[in-house]
């Protein structure tokens, strides 16, 4: 096909047409009719300004018997019947109206587009709370409540018993045994929402902070077990419940939703930022607290929980109003952050026609998603004293404001050896060869374990043209091979950008601490929606017809009978190549625009990163021995630095993983894992004086999700704290074995694909030093006698050098790593 722009596009039909069925017969005619015209109007639908050039066909025979492959009748027969098909005015069935056969409009749209808004009024809601207490390290619930709120409420001056409350020990009269208790708790409380609910059809949400992780897993098992009364449908993805819609028959009673997702912080920080005015929150004996002793503390949970539902319910009721007045939304319209940013984007500064936002077809975005790198995380120097903690101001959204990025439809092209970089704009996978003198390595690289490492040495990658022109620049070999062009432009997100930082340094200035958290988290919550990953893990609740069905597909990965009724499966979508029919891309992905925006973040740290005095950085912080000058400085200009701290002494062991000394002897400590609540400064400088020290600490997990029974359990480990393993560069040692340094992994993966565009490559590489070689030596070979030629002509010649090139390049494959796209 032919774009309007004059680039070609190609494409090959997913599967075969069978022409023969199983018992020999000739396939009708029209039905080869229909499968090329339903495959060609789906790539129409995708490029719907192209024009069909030509059609090529080519023909597959299948036989067990590879001596009767050679049939030239029954080949012929077969060519004699497709050229019947394509040319023939009398197919089996009829013929399809050449006006039906024009492409037509998609009712999927393949762009992302701008809206207007379309809120009518706010809607009433609900928040809510439960909390449970240790049985045989099973979390059970002993109290629950809820508050209807609406819209303009003064939740300050609410009476008490506004706030619903259940408790377990009510019913210690008639129910001798806690759990039987907790279950009566549960069911009046889930039995009095239903009734609000049904007596104001305008509510419909109900919110839980944390539900994903906690609230949710209860609940869900509490509607699992009355599986015959009620119908479930759950939104589930990598194990995270984000929606649990409960139904009557086919009607809908309610709908569970976690506020976390739409301001994912802390109660506390949450109500202390929006609604300081309801006051803090509360604190129990949670450690004390079981079953024999709740009733003795009962005067302190009540009025703990109604706290709790009274803080989430002002900290929800002011976002309300905050989204409403400033963009005309209302939070029961979407469900995270990201797409509330997403929205607010779409109705307010988007203009499609000027800058279209293409939905990646499954090819674009796999092929894409291979560039799509986080950002850099490295430690350089274990050690140092009297540095300096900088941040940027804002990385993400400064880069989505300031650079160009990737517009319109991606177009395809397989041969981009001999074309010039510098021509080129889009995603291209490459030959890379990065030389051993650059001691901070610019462009990533994923090995087979899924760490980024930022290695020397000669590998393919799929990486933004952009980042490939800087990397060239820095002295990296770049040999592009093939990608997806796109549309270079302005940015679409100046406005969106300009407009929410500025207002986010008006409220600072304003003392408004809740419109800045606002701000803030709109600002940096877009760029993650469009780089969704539509390969996902998919839990559903659902009956045994259905369980069967699924266990059917190659996508199954689990299942576990939960009631008599009721099964929970967990499947993968989108987990592989599939046909396009069965393709389930985000609604709003377009991850083109999340990639640029990671690599052109790469791209402004890395001359910061690269100074030699740099000991550590992640992502958009860096750690210096020496301060920036005053130019780069400013804790207001978007894209600038901030001096978070002087450091005093620094430990820097691993990625994420650091001690600061600050001043008035005060730490600020980052470890990940599940050991993050135990390290101390004293344990970061054990481990710096020896590397090999380890200790086993006893500790507990107090809130593991066992998703077989849909339970809440605390679980007893034991950790084993030693040097965090980073395998993401290699440390370097003094004559004592002291760590004092660290330099770049090698890396050797040159796939199998293109082994031979690059051994030609290679082979110039060498016809490149080997005249640099001679050049240097001249005055010496003109002073000695001249060796014999070891080759008769320079087809020899170049055919040694060719296969020396390969025995190198597979010598280094085997000691390093190896990896076939």
């Amino acid at each position: 096909m032919e774009l309007p722009s004059a680039y070609d596009i190609s494409f090959t039909l997913y599967k075969s047409i069978p022409l023969y069925d199983i018992a020999g017969n000739k396939v009708p005619k029209k039905m080869i009719y229909d499968y090329i015209e339903r495959y060609v109007k789906s790539y129409g639908d995708i490029y719907p300004q192209a024009v069909i050039k030509g059609v090529f066909i080519r023909i597959y025979y299948e036989a067990k018997d590879y001596s009767k492959l050679i049939d030239f009748p029954k080949i012929s027969d077969m060519i004699s019947h497709i050229i019947n098909v394509m040319d023939s005015d009398k197919l089996d069935g009829e013929l399809p109206d050449v006006k039906s056969l024009q492409l037509k409009p998609s009712r999927i749209s393949t762009k992302i587009g701008s809206i207007k808004s379309d809120m009518k009024e706010c809607r009433p809601f609900i928040v809510a709370d439960l909390e449970t207490i240790l049985v045989n390290d099973v979390h059970v619930p002993y109290a629950a409540g809820y508050l209807v709120v609406h819209p303009g409420d003064n939740l300050s001056s609410i009476p008490s018993h506004s706030i619903k409350t259940f408790f377990s020990e009510s019913h210690i009269t008639f129910y001798p045994t806690f759990e039987e208790r907790s279950q009566r708790m549960l069911f009046h409380f889930l039995s009095n929402l239903e009734v609000d609910i049904s007596k104001d059809s305008r509510i419909r949400t109900v919110y839980f902070h944390n539900f994903s992780r906690f609230d949710g897993i209860l609940i869900l098992r509490y509607y699992a077990d009355r599986s015959q009364m009620y119908k479930l449908k759950t939104l589930l993805r990598n194990h995270r419940l984000y929606e649990l819609k409960v139904y009557r028959g086919d009607k809908l009673l309610m709908r569970f939703r976690d506020s976390c997702t739409m301001l994912p912080s802390p109660l506390n920080t949450l109500a202390k930022t929006l609604c300081p005015e309801l006051g803090s929150k509360g604190s129990l004996p949670h450690d004390i607290l079981n079953k024999s002793n709740i009733m003795i503390y009962s005067d302190q949970l009540i009025p703990y929980l109604k706290q709790d539902i009274l803080l989430l319910g002002g900290v929800m009721l002011k976002a309300q109003d905050l989204y409403r007045s400033q963009y005309h939304i209302d939070i029961e319209e979407v469900m995270t952050i990201s797409s509330l940013s997403l929205k607010i984007f779409r109705m307010n500064y988007l203009d499609d026609d000027i800058f279209p936002i293409h939905k990646p077809t499954q090819n674009q975005d796999s092929f894409i998603r291979r560039g799509y790198y986080g950002g850099h995380s490295d430690v350089y120097k274990p050690y140092g004293e009297n540095l300096h903690y900088y941040d940027v101001n804002s990385l993400y959204p400064f880069i989505m404001k300031s650079y160009p990025m990737p517009c319109g439809i991606p177009v395809w092209h397989n041969k981009l050896e001999s074309v010039g970089l510098d021509s080129l704009f889009g995603f291209i996978e490459a030959y890379v060869v990065c030389p051993t003198t650059i001691s901070k390595p610019f462009l990533p690289y994923k090995d087979k374990n899924g760490t980024l490492l930022f290695p020397t040495g000669k590998f393919i990658g799929v990486y933004y043209s952009e980042e490939l022109k800087f990397a060239r620049d820095l002295g990296y070999d770049i040999i592009p091979l093939r990608g997806y062009l796109f549309e270079k432009k302005s940015s679409p997100f100046e406005g969106f950008i300009s407009h929410l930082y500025e207002s986010r340094q008006e409220a600072k200035k304003a003392g408004d601490e809740a419109m800045t958290f606002i701000y803030k988290l709109l600002m940096n919550s877009l760029y993650v929606r469009f780089g969704m990953n539509p390969e996902s893990t998919v839990t559903e609740i659902c009956n045994q017809d259905k369980y069967e069905e699924l266990m059917k597909k190659d996508n199954f990965q689990s299942a576990e009978k939960l009631t008599d009724h009721y099964y929970i499966v967990n499947y993968t979508v989108n987990s592989t190549i599939v046909d396009d029919t069965e393709w389930k891309a985000p609604k709003m992905s377009a991850v083109q625009l999340s990639a640029a925006i990671t690599a052109c973040a790469r791209i402004y740290m890395y001359p910061f990163i690269s100074r030699p005095d740099c000991y550590y950085t992640d992502t958009d912080s860096i750690v210096l021995g020496s301060p920036l000058s005053d130019n780069l400085i400013s804790s207001l200009e978007l894209g600038k630095f901030k001096l978070e701290c002087n450091v005093r002494k620094g430990i820097f062991l691993a990625p994420k993983s650091y001690m600061l000394e600050i001043e008035e002897d005060r730490h600020i400590i980052k470890h990940k894992g599940p050991a993050k609540e135990l390290v101390t400064s004293d344990w970061f400088q054990r481990l710096l004086d020896n590397f090999s020290l380890t200790e086993q600490i006893p500790t507990s997990a107090n809130f593991r999700i066992d998703w077989k029974e849909l339970r809440i359990v605390k679980k007893d480990l034991l950790l084993k704290l030693g040097l965090p393993r980073s395998t993401k560069r290699d440390n370097v040692y003094d004559s004592n074995n002291v760590w004092i340094d660290t330099k770049p992994i090698e890396v050797i993966d040159i796939g199998s694909q293109d082994a031979t565009t690059i051994l030609k490559y290679e082979l110039l590489r060498m016809d490149d030093e080997s005249v640099s070689q001679e050049t240097n030596d001249e005055s010496v070979s003109q002073s000695t006698t001249l060796q014999p030629t070891l080759y008769n002509t320079k087809a020899e010649a170049k055919k040694a050098r060719m296969a020396k090139a390969k025995i190198e390049l597979k010598a280094k494959s085997k000691r390093f790593s190896f990896q076939s796209y």
